[in-house]
């Protein structure tokens, strides 16, 4: 027994030395990312459909309307500027499928669509006309879609037989596309101010087709509160001569759920919302509640009108709704450094990577121009050197239609901005610069998690190049991706020196591996781009404490 002690004693200290010569355990990797919402790791191709291709002669609908009241091609010149169009040209669902490869050729995987639902079927006699003010809308259509009268129906120059909208979303769906559908809450059709009422104007249906309002051609303040068909109207006059919904009558949060609860079954993988500012926060709360019901965590982003970051972030906030916005304050900074020639250092600002500003920066949707504003006015190298940031920077890219070719560059809504696309402009893009350029830093991003979804860390930014780093590190997935940017018309050497992993780092466009210890030197052509990925975890302390403070600024309520 003495013998068999003194074994297991000695088993126990040959033990315990083994345990104290064994090396401390690996600690597990810290998390950062910006963002962890799915949507993040999309990009987004915007389009008119009107005035994207025509797929289909037999919805154009030509004699509608009338010989003075037709609503297909309506030529409209204002003093020099070249003609616009403020009628149907024909662009429909049938146009978008048939070029949906196109579409995901460039990278892009979703497609932001404008307003589907049924508009007016005459020209607007009322208001003032284009060049004549804000809001001038007389003579103009419901092209656009913004000018909904029936919620539940699709606007009939937009269907095909065989192609309705939850057939169109499958086939976009076929096509590696998700559809984001522009919503509008807040007005329906023009309502008052012509000369006769005309029909539809100033109506609102429901489902069943049946009459829910009425604006009469009266003006906001000759409401009647006690009329039913005036119920739905609010009585002070906002945007232009539009039918402003009154969020106070609970039947209209009502009819807006049921008619998007209606299209999100049919198809629609998120919402743009429109003129969101010109409702209350409690009215979003409630609406985004509604849906997130039935289809929870259900991404949506709106139009907030301004460029403030305190004023758009609000709507991003949990008790607003939770809802991502386009970022203004982003476009008029990126107008500035692609189109005017400002120093990439000036970039940083809008970015608010560590001010809490946003409820999570990550999430916004990064953007130029669009159909409301003139398109930017740059060259094509300063489209290749915009889309060389947008889509390796923080945020969700939207690209608006035509900008592959640099379309209609620095025109406004009556003298280009909305012009009708085509199968023609289609082909020309193929082949166009601009187009290949943005085809590969999208495919760039596409397989790349740290540009979708990493924190955003700057490295240097001087006027003609930037450099910063992007990191996800969660759940045993980890990227680091380092962007070398240059968007003068000289090659440019730049060197990152600040944060990096030492290990083998690989060129994403280029068949090229580079063992990095703590610095690297790179060419960069005239308006290019480097993108070098690791899967090496962050082990720099300096960068960690970078890191960790980012992190607590990604998302505002986190400190």
């Amino acid at each position: 027994m003495r013998v068999a002690a003194a074994a297991i004693a000695t088993l126990m200290i040959v033990a315990c030395a083994m345990v104290d010569d064994m090396p401390p355990p690996i600690a597990e990797p810290e998390d950062y990312y910006g963002t962890l919402e799915p949507f993040a790791s999309e990009a987004v191709y915007f389009l008119m459909t009107d005035r994207f291709v025509d797929g289909d002669l037999g919805n154009n609908h030509e004699d509608q309307g009338g010989a003075e009241l037709g609503t297909f091609d309506r030529p409209i010149k204002l003093e020099g500027l070249p003609t616009g169009n403020i009628g149907y040209l024909g662009g429909d669902f049938k146009g978008i499928v048939a070029n949906a490869d196109y579409i995901a050729d460039m990278g892009f995987t979703a497609v932001w669509i404008t307003p589907i639902v049924d508009n007016p079927n005459e020209a607007f006699t009322g208001g003032i006309r284009p060049g004549e003010g804000f809001g001038a809308d007389k003579g103009k259509t419901g092209y656009h879609g913004y000018w909904g009268v029936n919620f539940f129906v699709e606007d009939e120059h937009l269907v095909s037989p065989g192609l309705d909208f939850g057939q169109f979303t499958q086939a976009m769906d076929d096509a590696g596309l998700k559809t984001v559908l522009d919503v509008v809450c807040n007005h329906g059709s023009p309502a008052y101010t012509m000369p006769e009422d005309q029909p539809m104007y100033g109506e609102l249906y429901d489902a069943e087709g049946r009459l829910l309002a009425d604006h009469q051609n009266l003006h906001p303040s000759d409401l009647d509160p006690a009329n039913p068909l005036h119920a739905f109207y609010r009585r002070e006059p906002d945007l232009a001569q539009l039918s402003d919904m009154d969020w106070e009558n609970p039947d209209v949060l009502e009819y807006f759920v049921a008619a998007y609860l209606q299209w999100i079954e049919q198809g629609a993988h998120a919402f743009r919302i429109d003129t969101i500012k010109h409702m209350p926060y409690e009215f979003w709360k409630a609406f985004s509640d509604r849906i997130r019901e039935k289809h929870p965590d259900y991404f949506m982003f709106a139009e907030a009108y301004s460029f403030e970051a305190a004023q758009i972030a609000a709507y991003t906030y949990p008790e607003n709704g939770s809802i991502s916005v386009l970022d203004f304050p982003g476009k008029a900074a990126l107008g500035a450094v692609f189109a005017d020639g400002e120093s990439y250092a000036s970039l940083e600002e809008y970015l608010h990577l560590d001010t809490g500003v946003y409820a999570n920066p990550y999430e916004l949707m990064t953007f130029y121009d669009n159909h409301d504003m003139p398109r930017i006015d740059a060259d094509q190298n300063g489209f290749i050197d915009l889309h060389n940031w947008l889509f390796t920077s923080r945020g969700i890219p939207v690209i608006y239609y035509g900008s592959e070719i640099g379309f209609r560059a620095g025109t406004d809504q009556h003298s280009g901005n909305r012009d009708y696309f085509g199968h023609d402009s289609v082909q020309k893009a193929k082949s166009h610069p601009i187009r290949e350029a943005l085809a590969n830093i999208a495919a760039v991003r596409k397989n790349s998690i740290s540009l979708q979804r990493g924190l955003q860390a700057n490295i240097e930014f001087t006027d003609n190049t930037a450099a910063f780093l992007r990191v996800y590190q969660k759940d045993g997935v980890t990227e680091q991706a380092l962007v070398l940017l240059n968007k003068g018309d000289g090659a440019q050497t730049v060197t990152a020196d600040r944060w990096l992993t030492p290990g083998d780092w690989w060129d994403t466009q280029k068949d090229e591996t580079f063992a990095i210890e703590n610095r690297i030197t790179l060419d960069i052509a005239a308006h290019g781009v480097r993108v070098l990925v690791t899967d090496r975890p962050v082990n720099n302390a300096e960068f960690e404490e970078k890191l960790k403070l980012l992190q607590r600024y990604s998302k505002r309520d986190s400190g």
